[in-house]
């Protein structure tokens, strides 16, 4: 396997278990406001869909590569997750993909996702914490 060329940060099964305690408190936080997903928080559930994928991103990499992405260009993080040997990790990958594909639009857009945008940037948090979850649990 080649070296990852991006910026990296040295991490441990402890961090990566704050990162997945992170990951699930965005999911959480996301779940609350999907009782009322129109107007600013809708954008807000996406956004937080967002942090959610990213936190387990860093939990599944450094729970098993022992380290995690800290690139400013955040698709660098998806080259670290495929890396993981795991069924799930390329399936996550492209979850890790599309949610940072939004995360512009998310975080610092005009314009609110729309409804269909915005429960797929939750099913790609989810996806990418069943990974984490799973490398975890081990």
């Amino acid at each position: 396997m080649t070296a990852i060329k991006a910026r990296t940060q040295a991490c441990n099964v402890a961090k990566a278990r704050k990162r997945l305690a992170d990951a699930r408190a965005y999911l959480e936080t996301a779940a609350v406001i999907s009782s009322d997903d129109s107007g600013a928080l809708g954008g807000v559930r996406a956004a937080l869909a967002v942090l959610a994928g990213i936190a387990a991103a860093d939990a599944a990499t450094c729970a098993t590569l022992r380290l995690r992405s800290r690139s400013e260009n955040h698709k660098d993080a998806v080259a670290v997750v495929k890396r993981i040997v795991h069924p799930d990790a390329n399936a996550a990958a492209n979850a890790l993909a599309r949610l940072i594909d939004i995360k512009d639009a998310a975080h610092y857009g005009f314009d609110t996702l729309n409804a269909q945008k915005r429960a797929a940037a939750v099913r790609h948090a989810e996806r990418m914490l069943a990974l984490a979850e799973d490398i975890l649990s081990a």
